[in-house]
């Protein structure tokens, strides 16, 4: 990339002229005296003002060696593949700086590697989906949300610890791989269990655990012995337009599951909220599954290092899991359902992209 030519700077007869000038002009009229433009002018004069003196202050250190369009380029050229390593960065921009060097001027306009984030892939379809469902929901008040039971599977393993573990330690290799300082990391060797849980305004529903691979007919028996009954109850307790969520799983999906929910929605009363794929973001019993681990080994430190048997484990998991799962309180869900309509803007503003849920 070519350099950017020196800017022109005032001789010392010029510095004189304005000097003398000064006391008589202003800044403009000196400017279209001597032909130089008034903001250089005004520049000059501030300076002589707090200085006392005209001479240039060279500065001290190594000259820098990229230009401020040089750097506007080296920006523009991060942000345009932000995937790319400096290695490459520093080829394409075919700036004679070393690596170091662009790393500095990256950070002092606030760019830096960070880890991306873990998103679901999303196609067009999937994002034009997301956005129609989004904008079709979007005037649905915090009261037509509640009527929604939200529903979802997720794996719980004894072995999984979310929460980071930070340790005070000094900057050194020593204390870095100290024992007392490592975080162990499975292998894996423990136990794991699928959990079905589903919740609607304030109330928990059923939490289900489920020891075998989820089928079109686990699924529905499932549904039939724990979601139905679930109704049943809300029904009784005078609730209303009752609807059911569930994800594109394709146990859920599937035709059979379909027909079988049509079936029941006539005779249960209630309806069947159609979902956009690949949308973990506008499910809020995500959320509720992450508290549920957090909580886990809060209560239960010892439940990374479990002994027994995989069914052993498993049924200790139960035990915690179930007590955890009926701590929930109301609050809890209660925001959660209260965060849709940021949910839903957060889409509508990514264009039906991901998000920061």
């Amino acid at each position: 990339m070519p350099e950017q030519p020196p800017r022109s700077e005032l001789s010392d007869f010029q510095k004189g002229e304005i000097v003398a000038l000064s006391a008589s002009y202003s800044a403009r009229e000196i400017g279209r005296r001597l032909d130089i433009p008034h903001s250089t002018v005004s520049a000059f004069l501030q300076r002589y003002a707090d200085r006392e003196n005209y001479d240039n202050i060279h500065p001290t250190g190594r000259p820098r060696k990229t230009t401020s369009r040089g750097d506007r380029y080296l920006v523009r050229s991060a942000e345009a593949n932000t995937c790319q390593p400096l290695t490459q960065l520093r080829l394409d921009t075919n700036l004679d700086i070393s690596e170091q060097t662009i790393r500095r001027r990256l950070r002092e306009n606030g760019i830096s590697k960070h880890k991306a984030v873990n998103r679901p892939f999303l196609t067009a379809q999937h994002i034009a989906a997301r956005l129609k469902w989004a904008r079709e929901h979007s005037d649905w008040s915090i009261e037509q949300w509640q009527s929604v039971i939200w529903s979802d599977e997720t794996m719980v393993r004894n072995q999984d610890d979310p929460r980071k573990k930070l340790v005070f330690r000094r900057c050194n290799k020593r204390e870095k791989y100290d024992p007392k300082n490592v975080q162990p990391k499975s292998g894996y060797g423990g136990a794991s269990q699928m959990v079905w849980g589903c919740f609607i305004g304030d109330k928990l529903g059923p939490i289900v655990f489920m020891d075998s691979s989820i089928t079109k007919d686990v699924y529905i028996n499932m549904l039939s012995g724990n979601l139905l009954p679930f109704i049943d109850i809300l029904h009784a307790d005078s609730q209303t337009n009752v609807i059911f969520q569930q994800d594109n799983a394709t146990p859920h999906s599937c035709k059979g599951t379909k027909q079988w929910l049509q079936g029941e929605a006539e005779k249960h009363g209630f309806s069947i909220m159609e979902w956009p794929a690949n949308s973990p973001d506008l499910n809020p019993i995500e959320h509720l599954w992450s508290h549920i681990k957090q909580e886990l080994h809060r209560r239960y430190p010892d439940t990374w290092h479990l002994k027994g048997s995989p069914n052993v484990i498993r049924s200790i998991l139960k035990e915690r899991i179930h007590k955890v799962w009926w701590d929930i309180g109301p609050m809890l869900l209660a925001n959660l359902v209260e965060s849709m309509p940021r949910r839903i803007r957060a889409v509508i503003d990514a264009r039906g992209n991901v998000t920061c849920y």
